[in-house]
């Protein structure tokens, strides 16, 4: 039984335990740390992040945080991985069991990007790619009133300080610094390393890029100044698509391609859905079927003439490779075919291979890139 000497010592002891609660409440609500994006701002995150959204660069947020950090994962933008890149989805949901029920917010270039399904999912943070954090304004405002945390990545502007970047704040927030680190050091050194041997006096060679997703009989879009286009200028040769499209992209000329006669032609292909005559790429490829692919594109009127023809140097190469982590690895390729001296004990396939083994979950197979002639 309570005294009355006893209840002011009663009184004291709960006031102690409303304050200590209290004050543990403001701690845990002031632990945050302050992070740089990729776009150089500072941006104040909750420590540790419980919940995340994440608008694209999926195959980097896995290298990156690790296959188990998905289970922090509450929503993400369906479209540009499940309808762009199917086989690859397909297989990520196999080792992600969230992943196939994962709630959808959105694509910004079909207009289904939505600030409210972002934040009713309540995310510690979203990862949001520059190119829609700059066409979403009025979204990222509402979700930033919100309370909600942006964090931009960017690896679509192929420059080498902002994938660095990218890696390591995905990282920082993701409290997986260590190895961000890891996979930041070793961009820069493959990167670097290509630029290195690519010969300073050599001729310039041409090259013509072209997306089969449509078939021999529809040309493609090529790239100028940006994706292949800007890889082909970073390494010293000469882009046939330069001056010749209308923006970053577009379809070629086949008149253009024959005046210019490239010394190499590289096909993008992929494994595009409902695109039957697409030239396939990726985890389910095979030599036979990729060659087998890529000859009707050699037998379009006027090709039989050209250098690249003639020599062999036609290729496919995966387009997802282009603008990632590990697209140094499709740099190497590139550079073997422009400079195969140079490049000669480079082995693209077995950097990607390397790549998948020790920083994605799921298992390396198929063909990613290929020259016609074996």
């Amino acid at each position: 039984m309570w005294t009355m000497t006893m209840r002011p010592v009663r009184a004291l002891w709960v006031a102690a335990c409303v304050l200590l609660a209290a004050w543990v409440g403001v701690a845990h609500a002031q632990s945050t740390q302050v992070v740089v994006d990729a776009m150089g701002r500072k941006v104040t995150v909750p420590v540790p992040v419980k919940r995340v959204a994440l608008n694209f660069n999926f195959e980097e947020f896995t290298a990156v945080a690790g296959v188990d950090s998905w289970q922090r994962v509450v929503g993400i933008s369906r479209t540009p991985w499940e309808s762009w890149r199917p086989a690859i989805f397909k297989r990520y949901a196999q080792v992600i069991p969230n992943l196939q029920a994962m709630p959808d917010i959105g694509h910004s270039e079909d207009g289904t990007f939505s600030a409210e399904k972002v934040i009713a999912l309540k995310p510690d943070v979203l990862f949001i790619a520059e190119w829609t954090y700059s066409a979403m304004e009025t979204a990222r405002q509402q979700i930033e009133a919100a309370g909600i945390p942006i964090v931009v990545v960017d690896y679509n502007a192929q420059l080498l300080e902002r994938h660095l970047a990218s890696t390591r704040v995905i990282g920082k927030v993701m409290g997986t610094s260590a190895r961000a680190e890891e996979l930041a050091k070793l961009y820069e050194s493959e990167y670097s390393k290509v630029l290195a041997r690519v010969p300073k006096n050599a001729a310039r060679k041409k090259v013509y890029v072209e997306l089969a997703q449509a078939g021999a009989d529809t040309v493609g879009n090529s790239y100028s100044g940006t994706m292949w286009g800007k890889m082909i200028t970073l390494l010293g040769a000469d882009n046939v698509a330069d001056g010749k499209l209308p923006g970053p992209w577009g379809p070629v000329s086949q008149e253009a391609v024959l005046a210019a006669d490239p010394d190499v032609i590289v096909f993008a292909g992929s494994s595009w859905v409902n695109k039957p005559k697409a030239v396939r790429t990726g985890f389910d490829a095979t030599p036979e079927e990729i060659r087998a692919n890529l000859k009707p594109y050699t037998e379009r009127p006027g090709y039989s003439s050209l250098k690249a023809v003639r020599n062999g140097e036609v290729n496919v190469m995966e387009h997802g490779l282009c603008r990632t982590l590990f697209d140094f690895v499709a740099l190497q390729y590139l550079a073997k075919r422009l400079y195969p001296e140079q490049f000669k004990d480079v082995d693209p396939a077995a950097s990607l291979k390397a790549y998948y083994d020790k920083y994605l979950p799921v298992k390396y197979s198929g063909v990613w890139m290929l020259p016609i002639k074996p």
